[in-house]
C-alpha cells in the first residue's frame, strides 16, 4: 500500500493565512492537504475556493480531500427537523464545494444522537441512510471519487465499535453495488488514535484494533497522538511522544500486514494535530515547530 503524507488545516484556522501553510509543506514536501471545515464555509461564494485552489497549484500543492467541522451534521442523527434540513443543506454544500476543490473525497464526521435521547439512536441511523443513499448520488454527479465517515470513540457517535462499523459499511457497499453507475462509494476516514473506552475507564478496544478493523473500507486516515484513555490529542515532537500511546511502527506493521485488504490503491495520512493554545502571543508562534517536528517523525515510518 502507497501511503502519502498529507496535513489538515484546522491548526492554522484563524491564525495563520493559508498561503503560510501551503509554504510550510512544501518546505516539509508534504503534496496533500485536507481542507478542514469552518463556520464560514457554507456561505462563501464560489470565487474563494477556486481561489484556494490555484494558490495550493502554485506551491505544488494539491486539496485532496475536504473535511467538515466537528459535529455539524448531528442534525442528520437527533431527530429535530429544523436541524436535520440545516445539516442536509451543509451537507450538499460540502460536496458541492469538495468538487470546486477538484477534492477526491468529502468527509464528516457523522454527528451524535443526543444522550438523553439514546432511545431514537436507531431511528436516526434509518435516516441517516436515507439521507446518505441520495447524498451518495449527488457526489457521483458532482465528479467525486467518493464520501468518507470518520471512526469515532463514542457510544453515542457513530460508527465506533466493529460491530457498527460493518453494519454502516456493509450497508453502504452493498448500496453502491446495485447502483454503481449512478453513485460513489462510501468509505472510512480512519484514525491512528481512535479506540474505545467505556464510561468506567475500562479500554474496549485499542486504537490498533480498531484501525485494522477500518482497513478493509479505508480510503484515507488521521495521524495524531493521544493518551492511554484517549482523552486528549497532540503530535508527535520528543514531548509529546513521552505522553502518547500511538506507536507509529505499528501502524506502518499494520497497514503493511493488510496490504490486500484496502478498498484503495493508495492511501493519504493526514496529520491532525490541534495546535498549541489559540489566541496567545507566547503559544500561537509554536505552531510551525510543532506542525515540523510531528511531520519530520511520521517521515520516519512513512
Amino acid at each position: 500500500m502507497k501511503v502519502s503524507i498529507g496535513i489538515k488545516s484546522d491548526p492554522i484556522q484563524n491564525r495563520y493565512s493559508y498561503e503560510w501553510l501551503f509554504k510550510l509543506m512544501k518546505e516539509l514536501e508534504v503534496p496533500f492537504l485536507q481542507l478542514g471545515g469552518f463556520l464560514e464555509l457554507p456561505l462563501m461564494e464560489e470565487g474563494f475556493f477556486l481561489d484556494l485552489r490555484e494558490k495550493a497549484q502554485k506551491h505544488g500543492i494539491r486539496i485532496k480531500s475536504l473535511f467538515s467541522t466537528y459535529r455539524i451534521l448531528g442534525g442528520l442523527f437527533n431527530g429535530d427537523p429544523y436541524f436535520e434540513k440545516a445539516a442536509r443543506r451543509m451537507f450538499e454544500q460540502y460536496i458541492h464545494v469538495g468538487s470546486l476543490l477538484g477534492a477526491d473525497y468529502v468527509g464528516v464526521n457523522a454527528g451524535p444522537v443526543y444522550l438523553d435521547k439514546m432511545e431514537h439512536k436507531q431511528e436516526g441511523i434509518l435516516g441517516f441512510f436515507i439521507h446518505m443513499q441520495e447524498l451518495m448520488k449527488l457526489a457521483k454527479e458532482k465528479g467525486l471519487k467518493g464520501l468518507e465517515l470518520e471512526v469515532m470513540s463514542c457510544t453515542a457517535e457513530f460508527p465506533s465499535t466493529p460491530e457498527e462499523i460493518d453494519f454502516f459499511m456493509q450497508f453502504f457497499n452493498r448500496y453502491h453495488g446495485e447502483h454503481i453507475e449512478s453513485t460513489v462509494p462510501v468509505y472510512l476516514l480512519g484514525d491512528v488514535s481512535h479506540g474505545f473506552v467505556d464510561r468506567n475507564e475500562t479500554l474496549i478496544y485499542t486504537n490498533y484494533e480498531i484501525f485494522e478493523h477500518s482497513i478493509p473500507y479505508m480510503s484515507e486516515f488521521h495521524f495524531k497522538n493521544t493518551d492511554s484513555i484517549y482523552h486528549t490529542t497532540f503530535g508527535f515532537s520528543p514531548g509529546e511522544k513521552e505522553h502518547g500511546c500511538v506507536d507509529l511502527a505499528r501502524i506502518r506493521q499494520i497497514i503493511d500486514a493488510n496490504d490486500d485488504r484496502w478498498p484503495v490503491y493508495e492511501t493519504t495520512g493526514y496529520l491532525e494535530h490541534p495546535g498549541p493554545k489559540f489566541g496567545r502571543d507566547y503559544s500561537d508562534y509554536k505552531l510551525k515547530n510543532m506542525l515540523e517536528e510531528s511531520i519530520m517523525e511520521i517521515k520516519k515510518y512513512f
